[in-house]
């Protein structure tokens, strides 16, 4: 059974995984989760305990969405292959503050999820995207709830104050209402 990843030190975000070697001269694949341009420029990508693990010195455009990294670290193909899958974080100090109504997952979890009155209904464990956009994922006493991360869902989020507010809708697709 694959050992389950440990959750990251505290104020580290994952940005990519390792995908493996590319060629023979110790190149790294890289499989961003964002901006494939920028993935590269945070720094050295350390392990979830916090331990370098890739230093990028050059990278370019690989095909499929994967960027090819030249780096520091004197790694055979074999040793980068053994580490496929390797996820890869940064310092969330590094990153760049996000746009005006964007967030990093990393800054939604832990948040308290708020009904529209202000009753709380849990906390965002995890940020999910199943290929149809971001999910919420939020731990309340009635078990697990996953709700969109949409304007309509999610009207507000205050990051400073450590809460959202989850405004679910009344029926679900496929179901009448009552």
């Amino acid at each position: 059974m694959p050992k389950k990843p440990s959750p990251p030190a505290p104020g580290l975000v994952v940005i990519a995984a390792l995908a493996g070697a590319h060629g023979v001269r110790g190149e790294a694949k890289i499989k961003p989760f964002g901006d494939a341009h920028c993935v590269c420029r945070y720094g050295p990508f350390l392990d979830a305990a916090g331990q370098v693990v890739l230093t990028p010195v050059r990278s370019k455009p690989g095909a499929g969405g994967m960027v090819i990294a030249s780096v520091r670290e004197n790694l055979t193909r074999e040793q980068l292959m053994a580490m496929k899958g390797t996820l890869l974080h940064v310092p969330r100090a590094a990153l760049p503050a996000p746009d005006e109504d964007e967030f990093y997952h990393a800054d939604l979890i832990g948040l308290q999820a708020r009904d529209a009155v202000g009753e709380p209904l849990g906390r965002v464990r995890a940020v999910q995207d199943f290929g149809a956009g971001d999910v919420l994922e939020i731990a309340g006493p009635g078990g697990i709830l996953y709700a969109p991360f949409t304007r309509d869902t999610v009207p507000h989020v205050d990051l400073a104050g450590g809460w959202l507010t989850l405004v679910m809708p009344d029926t679900l697709d496929g179901d009448a209402p009552e």
